[in-house]
């Protein structure tokens, strides 16, 4: 059953839920530098497998980007 949610601002349709951890692989993320938010929360990168997008759940996903 498919589940709606909000990343990045963006109104998205996911097959199912789906840990945070899978998102990212899934997403060609996986091992860079990332900021996530998990319905206002931050999320610790240790707590990504643990931390599962539901129905109505919203992300913030963002990479650090360096200047000067």
């Amino acid at each position: 059953m498919p589940i709606r949610v909000t990343i990045n601002g963006r109104d998205l349709e996911l097959p199912k839920p789906i840990s945070l951890e899978r998102y990212i692989e899934e997403r060609e993320l996986a091992g860079r530098r990332l900021a996530v938010a998990h319905n206002g929360d931050v999320v610790p990168r240790d707590n990504y497998a643990e931390a599962i997008i539901n129905d109505g759940d919203t992300l913030e996903i963002v990479r650090p980007v360096g200047g000067g």
